[in-house]
Parts: structure tokens; C-alpha cells; sequence
């Protein structure tokens, strides 16, 4: 069954109401390796209730609508999907708890053509559903590798961010756990291909992968860390390419540059010499 290009960009997503708890914004942090050393107290902030804060990038699990695209009604091939592209912009500081809304809609859906592809980008309003006040805009787009060829239109996304050509002013390493995807995958996103290793390896993977959100995570771990003192209210934007998964275990290099009042950044896995997010954008308040 081919993609069905009608059925996507009409798309009839549900409002989703999620009661957020502290457990769920502690279990978000441990998710990305916050608190990896228990001693630090900036760190301790965002996985202890005493005075706890939400990671920024948190609001990429609010409102969720799960794996849609695993409705065969899309037309999807699902096991070829990679997560492309991620943004997002915060209106406010994330809250700890609450009751949230998620909105999300169809954008549009580019055909980069037979064998090549398919696009869909997708974006979702997170709303306080007490104030009705909007946190955050979250968006990204959907490489579909095994759907290309449908007669659509080949619209561009959004220009990637330039990196500079200079050395790069803060080096972040950050180590992940061989269990970091069974982690992570608790704070919403259940997409076998994380967890399962024959799913795994029916999408070309050796193993799981790590979810490219997890790997956008340790990106806001990273800036908060090197460049923020751990100050969660002054990261407003996080964009990001995603270019090749990381895999469980593995430790993820941050090169990260300070430009005009935000960080430029990209993130390798030094052990196969590959870039695994390029174009990386970070916003300061």
C-alpha cells in the first residue's frame, strides 16, 4: 500500500490531555543521563523533587500523539521512518506538573521522489490546559525512505543553521548507557525499534538505536551544561538535523560554538567517526 498523500495531510489528530507529574519530569532527566554524578547539585536539580526543574527539551514528550505513523492507514512503511529534523521554540518555563494539551497537525508532505523518499513535517502547540497559555511550539520532520514516488510536490523545510568555520568553543562529551533507549522510551515514545532487536535489524540496524529525541536531549543537556550554568529558563529554541543514530553504550562529543547570543552546535560519536546531529542551533533568552 502506497503512501496516501489525502489521508496524511488531512490527518485528523486527537487532542491529547496529559496529567504531567514530577515522576514524569524526573523520569524525562534520567532519561538523558541527568544525574550522572548524584554529588552535583545543578545537576541534582532537574532529578530531585526538592526544588526540581524540567529539562527545556521535555516539551518534545508533552502532548505526544505515539506513533501514528504506524496506522496502516497512512500508507507508511514504518519500519523505514528516521526521525529528519526537530524544533522547538518555549514561550515559558516548563512547569514540573500539570495538566497539559497537545495539538498537533500536519504541516506538509514533500516527494523527494522514487527511491528517494518522503518527507512530513508536522507541528504540535503544548498548552497549560489550566491558564490556556501556550509553552511551546514543537516540530519536526519524518523521513520516510521507503515512500517516495507519490506525485507530490518536492517543498524545501526549513534553511539548516550554518555552523562556524573556527575551532569550536566548548568540547561536552557525554556518555550514554548500554539501557539508555528502555530508559528514555518511558517518557512516551514506544517505537519498537528502540527496544526490539529483530525490529532492529529489519530497519538495516545491528541493535536498537537510540531515539533521535533522546539524542536531542543530550544536545539541551550539553548546552545547559557547557554554556548556561544549568539555567533551564534561558534555553528558548533547540533545533536540530538528525544525521545517524547513536547507538546505546556509546559516548556523543558536543563541539559547540557561541554566536551572536546563541550557541551553534553539532554532536559525533568519536568511536565511528560519525556526525549524529549537524546544523544544531541553540536560543538564548
Amino acid at each position: 500500500m502506497p503512501l496516501d498523500f489525502d489521508a496524511l495531510s488531512n490527518w485528523d489528530f486527537e487532542e491529547i490531555e496529559q496529567t504531567l507529574t514530577e515522576r514524569d519530569t524526573i523520569l524525562y532527566a534520567l532519561g538523558l543521563g541527568f544525574g550522572e554524578d548524584p554529588t552535583d547539585k545543578k545537576e541534582l536539580a532537574y532529578v530531585y523533587e526538592d526544588g526540581l526543574k524540567a529539562v527545556p527539551a521535555m516539551a518534545v514528550t508533552l502532548g505526544y500523539p505515539g506513533f501514528w505513523l504506524r496506522d496502516p492507514k497512512t500508507g507508511v512503511n514504518w519500519q523505514q521512518v528516521l526521525h529528519g529534523e526537530q524544533w522547538l521554540d518555549i514561550y515559558k518555563p516548563l512547569p514540573t506538573h500539570g495538566r497539559i494539551v497537545g495539538r498537533s497537525k500536519i504541516d506538509f508532505i514533500a516527494d523527494k521522489g522514487e527511491g528517494k523518499g518522503a518527507v512530513i513535517y508536522q507541528s504540535r502547540d503544548i498548552i497549560d490546559a489550566d491558564s490556556g497559555e501556550k509553552l511551546a511550539r514543537v516540530a519536526m520532520s519524518a523521513f520516510c525512505r521507503g515512500d517516495g514516488g507519490f506525485g507530490g510536490e518536492n517543498q524545501a523545510g526549513p534553511a539548516p543553521a550554518v555552523l562556524p568555520d573556527r575551532a569550536p568553543d566548548h568540547i561536552c562529551d557525554i556518555d550514554t548507557l548500554p539501557r539508555q533507549a528502555l530508559i528514555y522510551r518511558l517518557s512516551g515514545d514506544f517505537n519498537p525499534l528502540h527496544a526490539d532487536p529483530d525490529v532492529a535489524r529489519s530497519a538495516g540496524f545491528d541493535r536498537p538505536i537510540l531515539h533521535g529525541l533522546a539524542t536531542y536531549g543530550l544536545a539541551a543537556r550539553a548546552i545547559l551544561k557547557s554554556v548556561l550554568d544549568y539555567d533551564a529558563a534561558r534555553l528558548v529554541g533547540l533545533d536540530v538535523r538528525f544525521s545517524a543514530p547513536v547507538y546505546p553504550g556509546e559516548t556523543v562529543r558536543f563541539e559547540i560554538w557561541e554566536e551572536d547570543g546563541e550557541a551553534r552546535f553539532r554532536a559525533s560519536v568519536p568511536a565511528r567517526d560519525v556526525v549524529v546531529l549537524n546544523n544544531g542551533v541553540a536560543r538564548f533568552a
